[in-house]
């Protein structure tokens, strides 16, 4: 399975083709081809059974390219982590707009949005429940939580409600906690909420008053409520 081409968050504009790359530039190109390969080999193959070797030639290069990179497999699942942290980052996502469609293939591989998102999931929990338990591991691993949070955060001061006690810090843990426990729900088999269901709540939780002026969301498309789908569409829909 090899994955589209995935842009690095992080990169500015590309260069320009005429002038030689730096060394820096070609650094960042292989720490985001290698970040590329990794997701959708997590996706997968999950934390512990995906091998850095084959994450490697998935992305054009050897395996000494990864530990020239990264210092193992835990820091470059934490490296997909920012990139999908970055790529839900910077607003725009506005409960309120319309429930997007449901997504078809996202590569050429014909590989399922849903599939990627549960195997990006599960490989999640695999990693959390190994970087908990170790002291080196877990400030990174809390880093990233609290990071997830702010954009939680970030969302419910962006809709201000006149009428809601919960300050915006408050509001946004909330919005988390319904998000991600819809997913962890959702991927130990429990289908409670479907993605109109979940875009109902999430409406609720950030103004009450609105969210009922407007009614619960209208949707056909069935279940897969692994996050909000324009989240999905954030994190997965670059290579597309």
């Amino acid at each position: 399975m090899i994955p589209p081409p995935v842009e690095d968050p992080g990169s500015s504009t590309p260069a320009d083709p005429a002038r030689p790359r730096t060394r820096a530039e070609r650094q960042r190109e292989t720490r985001a081809a290698l970040v590329g390969s990794a997701l959708y080999v997590f996706a997968r193959d999950g934390f512990h059974g995906a091998n850095l070797e084959e994450i490697a030639n998935q992305a054009g290069y050897s395996k000494g390219a990864v530990y020239s990179n990264f210092e193992g497999k835990a820091e470059l699942f934490l490296a997909v982590l920012d990139r999908n942290l970055a790529a839900v980052q910077g607003g725009g996502f506005d409960p309120f707009e319309p429930l997007l469609p449901d997504t078809g293939p996202v590569n050429q591989g014909g590989d399922d949005l849903a599939v990627i998102m549960r195997g990006v999931g599960l490989a999640t929990l695999e990693f959390i429940a190994t970087a908990a338990r170790d002291e080196a591991l877990a400030p990174a691993l809390t880093q990233r939580v609290e990071t997830l949070l702010e954009a939680y955060r970030d969302l419910a001061a962006s809709h201000p409600a006149a009428d809601e006690p919960l300050d915006a810090a408050q509001v946004g843990a909330l919005l988390g906690a319904l998000d991600q426990g819809v997913a962890i729900l959702a991927l130990s088999g429990v289908e409670l909420a479907d993605a109109a269901l979940l875009r109902t709540g999430l409406r609720r939780l950030l103004d009450p008053s609105r969210a009922s002026q407007a009614g619960p969301v209208e949707d056909d498309a069935g279940p897969r409520a692994l996050h909000d789908r324009a989240v999905q569409r954030r994190l997965y829909d670059q290579g597309r």
